[in-house]
């Protein structure tokens, strides 16, 4: 039953667009934090400039 509902959603409205995870060191402590974002797949490269 979870493989029809993966396949559904491959098939749909989100084939546009792509989740990106990016790595961001916090300034305050020196740690690194995960930021991660739905966007478009046209703009994932504009993300990682950033």
């Amino acid at each position: 039953m979870a493989k029809k509902a993966v396949a559904s959603l491959q098939k749909g409205a989100g084939k546009g667009y792509a989740k990106v995870i990016k790595m961001v060191k916090s300034e305050k402590s020196g740690s690194y934090t995960f930021s991660e974002s739905i966007v478009p797949n046209e703009e994932v490269k504009d993300f990682f400039k950033k």
